[in-house]
């Protein structure tokens, strides 16, 4: 074979069907493409609804300065993206600081998981927002009561799924850690921890979405600085473009977040492995 078969042939693309090609690029450039035909469609016909072209040219002169700073609330859009993130870290980082441990202790321990069951059966269900007035009322502040109710929405994911893959770990795995007379910190760090790893990572990844759905909303209806008051504050100003640019950067964050756990569940499940 000579040098130019050899070239040819290790080229990434080279020996792979056109429909693969296709399904990894073409689709999802059919499904953006058809998206931006109905929106197309859609200003065309309601008054109001900016064009795609329209909207995307106001992007592109949002973007040109994100972080330009004229006071306390009139801050660009990197800076609100940026607050946003902060309140979802530190609320979900609390909510991980709790959550797995007490997962552990539920799932480790009959009697307690008994107790609680009736109250996280309880408690799940209330919508985070309906936690925000308590929040403001006990530290009479917006940005520790979107940060409490960050923490809350993230919280149970966190402790059902850890308390759930506890809770599965195998018996003979525990009657075999009796027998050695292991203490409790070496079935948890050599027995535990491994079986529930992946549970403990679909429940953080499943509060991590959560919580980006609640920050926008909370953020709304407290004020300040973040993504969702600056969505609000263009809707106030009937800035439509505006609202749909957000509308596109909450969920590319979203996307991004939602990655790189994925990322991270799947290289602890292949080190498992």
């Amino acid at each position: 074979m000579n040098t130019a078969t050899k070239a040819v042939t290790t080229q990434p693309w080279a020996g792979l069907p056109i429909m693969a090609w296709l399904g990894r690029l073409g689709y999802p450039l059919i499904g953006l493409m058809t998206v931006v035909i109905v929106w197309e469609m859609i200003a065309g016909k309601i008054p109001g609804i900016p064009t795609p072209l329209a909207t995307l040219q106001a992007a592109i002169t949002l973007f040109q300065d994100p972080f330009y700073r004229n006071g306390p609330n009139d801050v660009g859009i990197g800076w609100n993206v940026l607050a946003s993130l902060w309140r979802v870290g530190v609320g979900f980082g609390l909510a991980a600081l709790v959550g797995i441990p007490a997962g552990f202790i539920i799932g480790r321990y009959a009697p307690i998981r008994k107790m609680t069951a009736p109250v996280i059966s309880l408690l799940r269900p209330v919508s985070p927002l309906a936690w925000l007035p308590l929040g403001l009322l006990m530290f009479r502040a917006a940005e520790p009561a979107a940060i409490w109710a960050i923490f809350i929405c993230s919280i149970w994911p966190m402790i059902i799924n850890t308390a759930d893959g506890v809770a599965r770990v195998p018996a003979d795995y525990l009657n075999i850690a009796r027998v050695l007379n292991l203490s409790e910190r070496k079935v948890l760090t050599s027995i535990l921890l491994p079986s529930v790893l992946p549970y403990v990572l679909t429940g953080v990844r499943l509060s991590i979405g959560t919580a980006w759905l609640v920050i926008v909303a909370a953020e709304m209806l407290t004020g300040g600085t973040g993504i969702g008051f600056w969505l609000w504050d263009e809707w106030n100003n009937l800035n439509v473009q505006h609202i749909i640019i957000a509308i596109f950067i909450i969920g590319l964050v979203g996307l991004l977040l939602d990655a790189a756990l994925l990322a991270l569940a799947r290289r602890f499940a292949f080190t498992e492995e």
